[in-house]
């Protein structure tokens, strides 16, 4: 592609696809620092295109290097150096699309590209998958992200206040499912920001949550976690100081619940099924199962009754546990010794 290079300020940069850019503050922050210590490497990409206003007049459309123009801004420089590309917007942005393999773009960022050149270039799916060299379910797939997706959370992913996963994962598909309590929830958001994995965890409890619990956790989700760990933190105190003696508790009581609900289930079944009676014996050899490793560990550790512990202590040393008393043993020799 044929390309002239040179400086150009930055006021004559036409910025029509800002829109279509993360912010990235950490970004630009560094590549500042390399730009104050190396200048400039790579050089924006621009093209000429008609104005917003008559048409008449070009302009030059910078398709690439928005982080390089907001990192030279943040330094103070007035110009950039510039690749101005002999070709329209809608190839050079087919262009931009083609070279991710030296430009890496989010996959929002992809997204919103894709949709700039299908609705407002008026490209098919087909036509820009073909010319981007890429085929169409791509396409396709990329601008599925953006569908539902409200314009705040689009806004929240550009500012760097909310990742491309929890747009697409969290706030999507809430937004289909209740409009309201996904603008809630951005709101709130940009108030007190939530990790990635935060949101994921507030996204699993609200989907599970009764109808009035959901309407505090959208309000605010960060007290809701709080309490959440708060909880967590609790039970794990517990289950500290009950130690594994409290957790087969627990765990017996669950099998009391179960059992008691499969009773009532059971109550309603008429006929009952051949293969639930089949399956109780074996529960009930599990349990009694249980019940003597219960009884038998009760019998060989001496530390659960103190009172045992002292008749073992002054009753001497205790036959083995594979042999027989030692009265039994007595009478066995005198009845063959005579």
């Amino acid at each position: 592609m044929d390309c002239d290079r040179f400086e150009l300020d930055l006021h004559r940069l036409d910025l029509r696809f800002a829109g279509s850019r993360l912010v990235e503050p950490r970004a630009v922050a560094r590549m500042a620092q390399s730009i104050e210590r190396c200048g400039q490497i790579v050089p924006c990409i621009v093209v000429a295109a008609p104005g917003y206003a008559d048409g008449s007049a070009e302009v030059l459309v910078l398709v690439d290097g928005y982080r390089r123009v907001a990192a030279l801004r943040r330094l103070g420089r007035d110009t950039a150096g510039v690749e101005q590309w002999a070709c329209n917007l809608t190839e050079a942005l087919l262009g931009i699309l083609a070279r991710t393999q030296d430009r890496r773009f989010a996959i929002i960022e992809e997204a919103l590209l894709l949709r700039e050149l299908v609705q407002g270039l008026g490209l098919s799916q087909h036509d820009v998958a073909q010319r981007c060299g890429r085929d169409v379910s791509w396409v396709s797939r990329r601008l599925h992200l953006l569908s539902g997706l409200p314009d705040a959370a689009l806004a929240a992913v550009r500012g760097g206040h909310l990742s491309s996963w929890a747009a697409n994962r969290v706030v999507a598909p809430l937004a289909r499912a209740n409009a309201e309590h996904a603008a809630r929830l951005l709101a709130a958001l940009a108030e007190v920001p939530l990790s990635t994995r935060e949101l994921q965890s507030w996204f699993e409890h609200y989907q599970q949550a009764p109808r009035t619990a959901r309407e505090r956790m959208v309000s605010q989700p960060r007290l809701f976690l709080d309490a959440l760990q708060a909880n967590e933190a609790g039970r794990a105190g517990e289950r500290l100081r009950d130690g594994p003696e409290g957790a087969c508790i627990g765990d017996l009581r669950c099998l009391e619940a179960v059992i008691a609900r499969l009773r009532k289930r059971v109550a309603t079944l008429r006929p009952v099924p051949r293969r639930l009676i089949a399956a109780a014996p074996r529960l009930r050899a599990a349990i009694d199962a249980l019940t003597t490793a219960l009884e038998r560990e009760d019998m060989h550790d001496p530390d659960g009754d103190p009172r045992r512990s002292a008749q073992l202590a002054g009753a001497g040393a205790q036959p083995a546990r594979d042999q027989p008393p030692a009265g039994t043993v007595a009478q066995y020799r005198a009845a063959h010794s005579a």
